[in-house]
């Protein structure tokens, strides 16, 4: 009861539009997600204490308020990592942001090749104190892991704020983000193993592209692959740094934001199963990747897309659907307690004029007539104690699809967060097992 009282008030703020009122009073946490502090600190390795005393100091929503806020502390982390890059005489921040070329990051990539695995094998809860450990067992690689962190914790408070979107000044912050983990990838990617490339995919009809990274092994052929894309204000980064941990499955990898989002200027709708297809296309077709050994994985709405190209799509082996959203998730009662911030950004995301007509496009994504349609395997993930979506559907999904399989965590919520390094290399295993084995014939 308590719970929902919580989330009818944050509910009665959205309607009303008085979020930023008491967020100047009270601070923006009340209206967060309950996730939001793990979602960063995991992501950047920041002492979740840090990063909740930060939080719990920031008073507004507003984009000439929030992004600059956050920002700040992106700046501090650059400029540490900018002093370490300096005495190693490598390429530094600015070089990264405004003229990446090959040159620039050959220099960057042996630079920081010392400490790589910093970035290489933080996984999906990056702890606070593996730096400080790198350095204390490899003093003579300090300077590199300093910039590696570094601009790995820029980065990630610059996808802070850039959450959730879509404001000039997000954006701004969005596209930094962005710059540097491609120029930290692109730079590492010898030292790791991988081929990593900037993909950008043209979508026939439109002025949209899908802006993505492949990440294959090297020197490898004929490549089983998965193509894995996030929620509604997810990043590129957010999802593909986790998963370098996993880098020796045999496995590549293409990570793309969700339609509607960021980097995309048309709205989501149904027909944007056509950009997953595009996609698919485009895997296909390179010569590298085997077109009958691809796989897919979403998280949260990107689940939503995984659960709907495993119903649509034949070319697809395997899939992952980690917090779907397919059918209740889109009911009334489910939106209860959706910060106003997040509101506005499904609005703007969907192409919807407001509430009523919000509910009426979420309405008409509902999968719940696919489910029996999805013959290929599935794995269906979450917490059992789901605050963003139903848990339901996670349910429902899992028993309605012919072969599906089911795993939620005890006492977790959204995307089982608390149990992502569980979940991560339980889903590693299950792509393996279903794209590793010999080619399938169509």
């Amino acid at each position: 009861m308590i719970e929902w009282g919580r989330r009818a008030a944050v509910s009665v703020r959205a309607l009303t539009h008085t979020t930023e009122q008491v967020a100047h009073s009270r601070g923006v946490a009340p209206f967060l997600p309950r996730l939001f502090v793990d979602r960063f600190t995991h992501l950047g390795g920041i002492p979740d204490d840090e990063f909740r005393g930060q939080l719990s100091r920031c008073r507004s929503f507003e984009d000439d308020l929030w992004a600059p806020y956050w920002t700040k502390f992106a700046d501090e982390h650059l400029e540490r990592a900018d002093a370490a890059l300096t005495r190693l005489g490598a390429p530094t921040s600015a070089r990264l942001i405004d003229a990446r070329d090959d040159s620039t990051l050959a220099e960057l990539g042996a630079a920081l090749a010392p400490a790589a695995s910093i970035l290489a094998d933080r996984g999906t809860v990056a702890h606070p104190l593996s730096t400080a450990r790198f350095i204390a067992e490899h003093p003579e690689a300090s300077d590199a892991a300093v910039a590696i962190d570094g601009v790995i914790k820029a980065l990630v408070y610059d996808f802070v704020a850039a959450w959730p979107g879509w404001t000039p000044q997000r954006l701004r912050a969005y596209r930094r983000s962005t710059r540097l983990s491609e120029s930290l990838l692109l730079a590492l990617a010898p030292t790791m193993g991988y081929v990593v490339e900037v993909v950008d995919i043209d979508l026939p009809g439109t002025s949209d592209r899908v802006h993505g990274i492949l990440a294959l092994p090297r020197e490898s052929t004929l490549i089983p692959t998965v193509l894995v894309t996030n929620g509604l204000e997810g990043t590129v980064a957010e999802t593909l740094l986790p998963l370098l941990a996993q880098r020796d499955a045999g496995l590549g990898t293409f990570v793309m934001e969700m339609p509607g989002t960021y980097s995309y200027e048309d709205p989501m709708t149904a027909a944007s199963e056509d950009v997953y297809s595009a996609v698919i296309d485009f895997l296909a077709a390179d010569e590298r990747i085997d077109a009958d050994r691809i796989g897919m994985m979403g998280f949260s709405f990107g689940g939503y897309w995984s659960t709907r190209m495993a119903a649509s799509d034949s070319r697809l082996r395997a899939a992952v659907a980690n917090g779907p959203l397919t059918h209740r998730s889109f009911g009334a009662l489910n939106s209860i307690g959706m910060p106003e911030v997040m509101v506005s950004t499904l609005i703007k995301t969907l192409g919807a004029t407001g509430i009523a007509d919000l509910a009426h496009k979420t309405s008409k994504l509902s999968l719940r007539h696919r489910y029996r349609d999805i013959e290929i395997p599935l794995l269906v993930i979450n917490g059992a104690q789901d605050t963003l979506a139903s848990t339901r559907d996670s349910l429902e999904l899992a028993v309605d699809a012919p072969n599906a399989q089911l795993v939620l965590y005890a006492d977790d919520d959204h995307c089982a967060m608390g149990n992502a390094e569980r979940w991560s290399a339980l889903s590693t295993r299950f792509l393996r097992e279903h794209l590793l084995g010999p080619s399938h014939d169509h």
